[in-house]
């Protein structure tokens, strides 16, 4: 029953979170004659990468609360509608300023979409399924960088088609899909088991009796906690991600021209790396799903494991000397850290109350994402000052380490916790 579930449910997740992060991303390819036309300097450029994170951090919460009140049909329609219009429209900006607001803007816009798509999973897999479901639609980031890879020199040579730039062709284009997606999940998305007609009487009953047994036995593990927001994993995975996501993001929005700095390629060149990247990061996910969803330990092991491979991949781009190290050490580093990324709310998920999981996740993923605000900004200043992007990769390495040595702590925790 759980895969007719997932094949019922999980598209229109995952392509959600697709053309989500297309919209997110594609500024990175963008940049590669953006910067140059509109004047950006790394730090302009870094800044206004960075204030996604600020708008989206800022809504999180809210934005899931209402999801949770208003149904994840609607609201998620209503996130991938308003992010689409945002993303598009940043093509026609002209001034540091209304780079600042728009990547603002889209992080608003899109806050609450990867914490909501948790919840509305967990709504519908029990807990021993769920990483597996999470991993299943969170291939769908990788994909998004295949893709970005694969179009982005296409797009960018329309440059003079009805008299826009190339990088205007790839904003509009890559915005269009999220426009047209909303119109189907508002349709065709189900809310609940308990309104899904493809489920018989006796598998909907099932599946709320094992959730309903699964919130209980949460409820009491967390029986210290008076709040969501303050839940000691809450905020222990949070900012174990929110160091992960420092160095996510901090080399996801400079990859294309630190891939082309170090390896001499074009664009189409750099585009081939990336969706190589991510071809890499599907095949972890595919792999860690399955082992990491059995248990809370087995899935925080899995997260440590995978941050030590990043910190790994970073080590081998800081020394890289060659064209070759740099491609291995960028995919090794982003493959690792992007696979863990989706495991930390796959257990918060578990190890709060049904009750507080709104809330909760939306925290745990504002700390992470607000953290995160800081890669890119830090990342374009350090490159304005030192002319390259190596003193960056350097500084990211204890904070792989430091990811990795925050999950143990939270295992332990849960082990000492579930045996008082």
């Amino acid at each position: 029953m759980v895969r007719k579930i997932g094949w019922r449910v999980l598209p229109f997740i995952l392509f959600s979170y697709f053309v989500a992060m297309v919209d997110r991303g594609n500024i990175s390819f963008a940049a590669a004659t953006m910067n140059a036309d509109l004047g950006f300097s790394e730090t302009v450029y870094g800044l206004g990468a960075s204030a996604f994170f600020l708008g989206y951090s800022l809504l999180e919460v809210p934005s899931n609360l209402m999801l949770a009140r208003f149904g994840a049909r609607i609201w998620l329609a209503r996130i991938m509608l308003t992010w689409g219009v945002i993303s598009i429209l940043t093509a026609f900006i002209q001034t540091p300023w209304q780079f600042y607001a728009m990547r603002f803007a889209l992080g608003v816009a899109e806050a609450g979409f990867y914490p909501g798509a948790i919840l509305y999973l967990s709504t519908w897999f029990p807990g021993e399924h769920r990483a597996w479901a999470i991993s299943r639609f969170y291939v769908s980031l990788p994909l998004s960088y295949v893709v970005m890879g694969s179009i982005a020199a296409p797009l960018l040579a329309l440059h003079g088609m009805a008299g826009l730039h190339g990088w205007q062709w790839l904003l509009i284009v890559e915005g269009m899909p999220s426009v047209l997606l909303a119109l189907v999940l508002i349709a065709a998305l189900p809310d609940q088991p308990g309104t899904a007609r493809w489920l018989t009487l006796a598998e909907r009953c099932w599946l709320e009796d094992r959730l309903a047994r699964e919130a209980a036995a949460a409820g009491a593990l967390s029986h210290h906690v008076l709040r969501a927001l303050l839940n000691p994993f809450v905020v222990m995975l949070g900012a174990a991600n929110a160091l992960n996501y420092v160095a996510i993001n901090a080399i996801a929005f400079s990859a294309p021209k630190l891939l082309a700095a170090g390896t001499g390629m074009d664009v189409a060149g750099v585009g081939r790396v990336v969706s190589a990247g991510g071809l890499a990061i599907a095949l972890g996910l595919l792999i860690v799903g399955p082992l990491a969803g059995k248990t809370v330990a087995r899935t925080l092991m899995a997260y440590s494991g995978f941050m030590g491979l990043a910190a790994a991949g970073l080590s081998v781009l800081w020394l890289a000397a060659s064209p070759t190290s740099t491609i291995a050490g960028y995919i090794l580093f982003f493959a690792a850290a992007q696979t863990a990324g989706m495991l930390p709310l796959a257990v918060v998920s578990r190890l709060i109350p049904e009750r507080d999981r709104p809330a909760g996740l939306a925290m745990a993923n504002t700390i992470s994402q607000g953290v995160a605000f800081f890669g890119p900004l830090t990342w374009g200043v350090l490159a304005d000052a030192t002319g390259s992007y190596r003193l960056g990769v350097a500084l990211l390495i204890p904070l792989s380490l430091g990811a990795a040595g925050m999950a143990q702590v939270a295992r332990l925790r849960a082990r000492t916790v579930r045996a008082g």
